[in-house]
């Protein structure tokens, strides 16, 4: 600072305290700026959070028959029964198909044995010809593959009697579902019998919607409720 603005201080010619007012509401105004902008900041990360915790199912979920637990559990119950049933009819007429291939397999053999006996006997008497001998040969290895055709459809159906046996557990699995049910059904019966009051809800006193303590700020002043307590006291 100079000399000639020290005098003019001294006398009073510079105004420090205008300046130093002007600071100060441009300090005010850059600290609004900024809380508004920590406000906003604040807000989009509650609804970013509250959005991700919705996602995440962090929150209880609207009562919707898509997130009512026994609804659900009903559902699935009937579902299974039904797909159950329905994967019996199929293996039911897989086994059919089974036992008709076995029967038409051993009309074969019969046929083949019958084959055999004869081409054997041909043989023995005509041991010169070559042709029964043949088909006896093919005869015989035609009667191992019938043979080995029937024991892989027993081998199938004992396969599909493990399976009907194994799906017997989706019944017992549905039955303990439908246990569950039954008693979340009955602690439901039970708290509603619990939290059961004399009086009719239509018939309660309405709560106060805004008491001391609240965040909002319709509040009721202490002069609204002198004057409601003086206007019941002239009736």
């Amino acid at each position: 600072m100079t000399q000639e603005e020290l005098d003019a201080l001294m006398s009073g010619g510079i105004d420090m305290e205008g300046d130093s007012n002007e600071d100060v509401v441009e300090s005010d105004d850059t600290t609004e700026d900024f809380n508004e902008l920590s406000d906003k900041e604040v807000q989009e990360d509650s609804k970013d959070s509250l959005a991700e915790s919705i996602e995440n199912s962090e929150l209880p979920l609207p009562a919707t028959d898509e997130n009512k637990m026994v609804h659900q559990l009903d559902d699935v119950t009937k579902e299974s029964e039904e797909k159950a049933s329905e994967i019996f009819d199929i293996i039911d007429g897989i086994s059919a198909d089974l036992m008709e291939k076995e029967e038409s397999i051993n009309e074969v053999i019969k046929v083949l044995n019958a084959n055999i006996d004869l081409f054997t006997t041909l043989s023995e008497k005509f041991p010169d010809i070559e042709t029964f001998k043949t088909q006896l040969k093919i005869n015989e290895e035609a009667l191992v593959q019938a043979d080995a055709v029937v024991e892989s459809l027993q081998n199938s159906g004992d396969s599909i009697m493990n399976v009907m046996d194994i799906m017997q557990y989706q019944d017992i699995h549905r039955q303990k579902i439908e246990r569950v049910v039954n008693v979340m059904r009955s602690l439901s019966r039970y708290m509603s019998t619990l939290f059961e009051g004399k009086i009719d809800d239509e018939k309660r006193v309405s709560s106060a919607k805004h008491i001391e303590g609240d965040s909002s700020t319709d509040l009721a002043s202490t002069d609204d409720i002198e004057a409601l307590l003086e206007k019941f006291g002239n009736q």
